[in-house]
């Protein structure tokens, strides 16, 4: 975004920025801001931590971390960047070493860059001392590296630890240390609705929220920590979304996702476009403890030839990326495989959206699909240890539908033709 194109920042922005010059807080250690998307909550966060530690300090280390070093960089570091050059900073970033340094009113200061994402990132962080940490979504970083990160500052009395996310579970090891605890932490909290946001209009807001269901409208766009519990897909409505076979004739651009398993299930499904939207056509379902056989790879591989028929190796095969032998196996064949982005959470929310938007819909005969589709569960057992997973169970057709789907939204809806309208198929 633009400087030019800012609007006047909300109160609950401009307190991100300032709150450490304030009498009542600037002795806090913390700050925590958190709730629903799209509210600026980083953008703003960023420029505090800037302003803080360029007015406070000189010739001093500092820490910033995402999840990963690139997802730092494209929601932090470039925006701030473009941001502080016009505002008259001079910043050098250096990719390879992931240090930016920045000079401003006489002060020079360092920010080293760091990806939280799992327990091995905490070795990341050993040996650097800092007068303060930078946490964008902390709830999808390690708990140990968040530790083992702000013991890095504990040597400046004047540290302070900068933290944004959006919600998950009530039992989130960050909302139990942190914001539970936000007395013994020395630390504050300022909590975000999509209302805290002045570029974003009525209709905006309304957009956005019909991109959420269940849980994830109760957290992303209520703010709220709460479980993942129940049924993965209640939104699934069979009236709205099993409609008749459309003409054979009118659907373009096959394709077929596809859950592989050498012992457990492996699962077929076959996706066309009929009229911009996408809808599920045909299953395969194999379960080998079932039958009491295991096919051979070579066996599946048949197996799709014969799904498929007349469009054997001229539809494109989105395939779980562990299913590598499987993957040789239909290369060979002259099928074109594309490994299909494996992320859960992700992908559930994005078939939710799918579904509720009518971009994908279901023909009626798909039995197994559908009774996956019913039972298909969050685990309530580790939601109470702060952990969000599905039921491990009955969930393969599940799995090749958010396959396709996650391939859908991220790279077939994203190819414009030259007047912006979708352009379906491959390069």
């Amino acid at each position: 975004m633009a400087v030019m194109d800012l609007k006047p920042p909300s109160w609950k922005q401009l307190f991100l920025i300032g709150w450490w010059t304030m009498d009542r807080y600037k002795n806090k250690t913390a700050i925590i801001g958190d709730g629903s998307v799209r509210t600026g909550k980083t953008f703003w966060m960023g420029q505090g931590f800037v302003y803080w530690s360029m007015t406070e300090f000189d010739e001093t280390n500092f820490l910033m971390a995402g999840k990963t070093i690139q997802s730092l960089e494209r929601n932090v570091i470039s925006p701030l960047i473009s941001l502080l050059t016009e505002r008259g900073y001079r910043i050098k970033y250096l990719k390879q070493e992931k240090k930016m340094t920045i000079n401003y009113g006489g002060h020079t200061n360092y920010y080293y860059l760091f990806g939280g994402k799992d327990e091995s990132s905490q070795d990341l962080v050993q040996g650097i001392t800092v007068a303060g940490c930078y946490f964008d979504e902390v709830a999808i970083q390690a708990e140990s590296f968040v530790n083992q990160a702000t013991l890095r500052a504990l040597t400046y009395p004047n540290r302070k630890y900068w933290f944004n996310c959006n919600p998950k579970g009530p039992y989130h090891w960050f909302k139990k240390q942190w914001i539970d605890d936000l007395g013994r932490q020395n630390a504050i909290r300022i909590k975000f609705n999509m209302y805290d946001n002045p570029i974003l209009s009525n209709e905006d807001i309304e957009n956005i929220k019909g991109r959420y269901q269940g849980m994830f409208r109760k957290r992303y766009i209520d703010g709220d920590w709460v479980m993942a519990e129940g049924l993965v897909y209640s939104n699934f409505n069979k009236k709205t979304m099993i409609h008749d076979y459309p003409p054979i004739n009118e659907i373009t651009n096959y394709y077929v996702s596809c859950d592989f398993g050498a012992q457990n299930p492996t699962a077929f499904l076959l996706w066309g476009n009929y009229n911009n939207t996408w809808p599920c056509l045909k299953q395969y379902y194999y379960d080998g403890r079932h039958e009491q056989h295991d096919k051979s790879i070579t066996e599946y591989a048949n197996d799709l030839d014969t799904f498929l028929g007349d469009l054997a190796r001229k539809a494109p095969i989105i395939l779980d990326p562990s299913a590598k032998a499987f993957a040789i196996e239909l290369e060979q064949r002259g099928y074109t495989v594309i490994p299909a982005n494996n992320d859960v959470l992700d992908g559930i929310r994005e078939v939710q959206n799918a579904m509720n938007n009518g971009l994908i819909w279901y023909t009626p005969n798909l039995p197994d699909f559908f009774r996956e589709k019913t039972s298909y569960a969050w685990n309530t057992k580790l939601a109470e240890k702060g952990i969000d997973k599905v039921i491990k169970k009955h969930d393969h057709l599940q799995d090749a539908e958010r396959y396709f789907v996650m391939f859908l939204v991220t790279v077939l809806l994203d190819r414009q033709d030259e007047d912006g309208g979708i352009q379906f198929g491959m390069r």
